[in-house]
């Protein structure tokens, strides 16, 4: 009876080489990866570095709907059909991202179980992540919703990934993604530092105790 064969691929190794339809580059902090509007016939996966997921609004306005770091991937929509970019894409830090072309990606996806089920659970982690972040919106206050961004920015709670100190980051930017003022988040800032939630020390510096705001109830 022929024995059927183990698969050795590895889909971190694969993500982390360059071939057949996979670029890796570098990318400058500012550097934009890609602009709202062009064609989507790519996904990108980050091997180091953040990046800033924007869109701008038909009257000029720009949100910030994402913040991704280390181990994530942008620009899957053009695997469920998007012909162009939803959203704009640039480097927050001094980035390297692997580029996927999409019949490389749908190649993958139907001959190698194991990046299969690496992306599938991406793609659900992030789903979830978009349903907490909807209800962070709703429900909570800029301030507790400032905190929880930088929290998650720290990675905090996922395991064995855990930064306390994060790429530098605006105000502005930190405004845009909380849907605030940069005068509130300067605000909740100070009184983060004073009660030794944060620290300024060659970057923010982030501290566990910062989930007192999050798990506290309190008002705007």
């Amino acid at each position: 009876m022929k024995r059927k064969a183990i698969s050795t691929f590895d889909p971190k190794a694969f993500l982390a080489r360059v071939g057949k339809g996979r670029t890796l580059a570098d990318y400058k902090k500012k550097q934009t990866i890609f602009s709202q509007g062009d064609p989507a016939d790519a996904i990108f996966y980050i091997e180091d570095g953040k990046v800033k997921l924007t869109v701008v609004s038909k009257q000029g306005k720009e949100a910030v709907v994402a913040i991704l770091g280390p181990d994530d991937f942008f620009g899957e929509g053009c695997l469920a059909g998007q012909p162009t970019r939803m959203c704009s894409a640039s480097a927050l830090s001094e980035c390297k991202i692997m580029r996927l072309e999409k019949a490389s990606v749908i190649r993958m996806l139907h001959s190698e179980p194991a990046f299969s089920e690496l992306f599938l659970h991406y793609l659900l982690s992030r789903n979830v992540r978009i349903e907490e972040d909807l209800v962070d919106q709703l429900f909570n206050s800029s301030e507790k919703r400032l905190a929880r961004v930088l929290l998650l920015m720290a990675k905090f709670g996922k395991e064995g990934q855990v930064e306390s100190v994060i790429p530098k980051i605006s105000q502005e930017t930190l405004a845009e993604i909380v849907g605030t003022t940069r005068s509130r988040v300067s605000f909740f800032m100070n009184r983060f530092r004073k009660l030794g939630f944060i620290e300024y020390n060659g970057g923010l510096e982030v501290h566990s105790s910062l989930l007192n705001i999050v798990l506290h109830d309190s008002g705007d």
